[in-house]
This record gives C-alpha cells, sequence and structure tokens, in this order.
C-alpha cells in the first residue's frame, strides 16, 4: 500500500481520500482552511462538505502541506483549478523526484488561458503528472457508489501506476494518452452545465437541454481539436460522459447554479448560495477568449459568457441561440 498525501478537503478531494483509505493506502490530507481542518480532526468527517461519512483509521487530517507530504508515494491535488497554481508552488519545496502528482481539478486559469498539466509543467517541468477527470460526483464517490473515470499522462506508465493504485471494485479507472482533451473535456463541460441549468431555471423542457448537451460536446469538440486534443476524446468518460452527469444531476453544482440564474438570480448572488466554487462561471470567461485567440466559433459559450457577464438576460440568451442562421449538423 502507498503513503498518499492530499492538498484541499473540498468534497473531491475527501471523497477519493475516503475510496483510498478504504483500499487501504495510508493517506494525510490537509487545507489552507484552518478552521475547516480543526473540525476534520475533531469530527473524523468532513461535515461541511461531505457529512455522515466518518474516516477510517488509514485516514490521517493534518495541518500543513509539508506535513501531508512527508514520505509520499503519490500527491493528490484537489484545490480549485483558479489556486492550483498556488497549491502546486505550495508544494514544490516538499516534492521528491519519486513522487506521483494527481491533479483533479477540473479548469482553464484565467488570465493565462492555460490548462493545469500546463501550469504544472511550467512550475516544474520534471514533474510525474498525471490527471484524473470523468463523470464523478463527490457525493457519490464518497459513498462507494460505482463510479468510473479516466487517468491521462504524456507518460503512460504513470498512468497505468495510478490507475492500479486507485482502482477499487467501485472506483473503476480507464487510461487516456490524451492529457489535452481529457483536460478540456473536463473543464468545458461546466460551461454547458450552467447552461443546462439556466435552461431548467426558465423553465424550458427535456428538448431544449438535449439540443444545449449534443450542441455543447460539438463546441467542446472544435475548441478542443483546434488546441491539440483528439476528437475520440469527447466521445469518452471525460467528454461526453461528464457532460452528461453534470448537465442532469442535481449534485452539479454548475448546473444549480444555473438553474438559479435562469430563476432570475444574478450570476453573483447565485454563486453565494451554492456556497462552493462554481468552476463553470471561470470557465466560460477562459474559454471564450480561448476561442476569441484561435478563431473557433463557440455559440453557446459566448451566449453563457454574455449572460453571466450581465450583459443579455437568460432569455435573451436563448434567443440568440435559436435565431441563429442556418447551418449543418455534420460540420464541426
Amino acid at each position: 500500500m502507498k503513503n498518499i498525501g492530499v492538498i484541499g478537503a473540498g468534497s473531491w478531494g475527501t471523497a477519493l481520500a475516503l475510496t483510498l483509505s478504504n483500499k487501504g493506502h495510508k493517506v494525510r490530507i490537509c487545507d489552507v482552511d484552518t478552521a475547516h481542518v480543526a473540525e476534520m480532526k475533531e469530527k473524523r468527517e468532513n461535515a461541511k462538505y461531505l457529512p455522515g461519512i466518518p474516516f477510517n483509521d488509514n485516514m490521517e487530517v493534518v495541518d500543513e502541506t509539508g506535513e501531508a507530504l512527508e514520505g509520499a508515494d503519490i500527491v493528490l491535488f484537489s484545490a480549485p483549478a483558479q489556486h492550483f497554481r498556488s497549491a502546486l508552488e505550495h508544494a514544490i519545496p516538499y516534492l521528491e523526484d519519486n513522487m506521483v502528482a494527481v491533479n483533479v481539478a477540473k479548469g482553464i486559469e484565467q488570465g493565462t488561458l492555460m490548462r493545469m498539466s500546463e501550469i504544472a509543467y511550467t512550475l516544474k517541468p520534471d514533474l510525474k503528472y498525471v490527471t484524473l477527470s470523468g463523470p464523478s460526483h463527490a457525493e457519490e464517490v464518497g459513498r462507494f457508489l460505482p463510479t468510473t473515470v479516466a487517468v491521462a499522462s504524456r507518460d503512460m506508465e504513470l498512468a497505468e501506476y495510478i490507475q492500479d493504485e486507485f482502482m477499487t471494485n467501485r472506483f473503476r479507472i480507464y487510461t487516456n494518452p490524451d492529457v489535452c482533451g481529457v483536460e478540456l473535456g473536463g473543464s468545458l463541460k461546466n460551461i454547458i452545465a450552467l447552461g443546462a441549468g439556466i435552461s431548467d431555471g426558465i423553465g424550458f423542457g427535456d428538448n431544449a437541454k438535449a439540443a444545449l448537451m449534443t450542441r455543447g460536446i460539438t463546441e467542446m469538440k472544435r475548441l478542443g481539436v483546434k488546441l491539440g486534443a483528439k476528437e475520440e476524446s469527447f466521445a469518452g468518460l471525460t467528454g461526453v460522459g461528464d457532460l452528461i452527469v453534470t448537465c442532469t444531476s442535481m449534485h452539479s453544482r454548475n448546473r444549480r447554479c444555473g438553474i438559479l440564474i435562469g430563476e432570475g438570480e444574478k450570476p453573483s448572488a447565485a454563486v453565494k448560495k451554492i456556497g462552493m466554487v462554481v468552476e463553470g462561471i471561470y470557465t466560460t470567461q477562459a474559454a471564450y477568449q480561448l476561442a476569441q485567440r484561435v478563431g473557433v466559433e463557440m455559440p453557446i459559450t459566448e451566449s453563457i459568457y454574455d449572460c453571466v457577464n450581465e450583459k443579455i438576460d437568460a432569455r435573451e440568451a436563448v434567443e440568440m441561440l435559436m435565431t441563429r442562421d442556418k447551418k449543418n449538423e455534420m460540420k464541426l
């Protein structure tokens, strides 16, 4: 069994820590929120983000990154995407050459428009980096409900190593060599989930949501291929698989945020009500800028961008999409 340090004790980091410790790995988990850490130590559960699931004896809550990484074989980064850079910068002094870094954040960094692997290799070019993504609500993974995800790395031996160490009879893992496609799929689907939530909040039906999801995956693929991703990845777990679960479940904070916006809440107020990071809000801004930079048409993303920036309301966004010029569906 391995020693695993987990950086970030939100719902997803905790769910994975529970899965890994339940498998028999020794897990140390830490977080920048000292009050949250103190509460987890006292209650031996994550009452704030994943209540009702007790920690087992293989899971230890610690105060500092250095303590979590001491003697670790694997380091799991579960900070929000916009904080991944700072989390990695803080961890680098404690990273040994043999440690494998697994990142589970799904997003594109604002300002730089970089994917998480691009940030990682910029900060530490020799980092042994793996990304994990796919349709995986923390609320289900933490309760050991069957889930399937994918891991990707530019070094497939690393991906296979994490596949072996993380996979259980309830947490199935596939490998994928397309880091770009896996990261973009996990990021861009949050934009479409916002749109699906907005549609639900307005009161539209299943037809509208099915159209958003179908045309949404086309948009995701269009940008991904332009940026070097493989088209096939968007038909897999980290593309259409993650899109389905995020657009249809009330576990999805992006969909719930969209519902509030569709009901008339201002985006800032909707995010505040969700009470956790809504990655789709940040990714919409970054994806819009990326599309502009590389000349890719993304009408759904553009409409949601205008909506979350309060340039138009939700109904106007739908009207814009429905009255666009005629298109051939088969053209990417």
